[in-house]
């Protein structure tokens, strides 16, 4: 699958909380799927976590291991969709297939401004 590209910058102040947070065992939770891909795009780039600057075209499918985020706040993606499938990466298929069974049943909102989730 080819994944659009987009422009991505994690700043020295930004790498240097992230790292601290990992060396502490404290979640690094990514809000949106943009700020996931430029997380863990920095991680694969630079091998470590550290400032960044540059494109990214990750595409994060099962099988994908994480190495920078732990959760992720959200939305309720599309059918379908590559963010569909990254949410489920990080959280598997069953659990993402519960949530928007509950979602739908609740009535919430999907897409861009909907309601959002936090993955973990």
């Amino acid at each position: 699958h080819i994944m659009h590209a987009e422009y991505a910058e994690v700043s020295v102040k930004s790498a240097a909380a992230i790292a601290k947070a990992k060396a502490e065992g404290r979640p690094v939770v990514a809000v949106g799927t943009t700020t996931t891909r430029t997380l863990e795009s920095m991680a694969t780039a630079l091998g470590h976590i550290g400032p960044f600057r540059g494109w990214t075209n990750i595409f994060i499918h099962p099988g994908y291991q994480f190495k920078v985020i732990d959760q992720l706040v959200t939305n309720f993606h599309l059918p379908r969709s590559s963010l569909i499938i990254m949410v489920g990466t990080l959280v598997g298929r069953q659990k993402i297939l519960a949530a928007y069974t509950h979602a739908i049943r609740q009535g919430y909102r999907f897409f861009s401004y909907g309601d959002a989730m936090l993955i973990r």
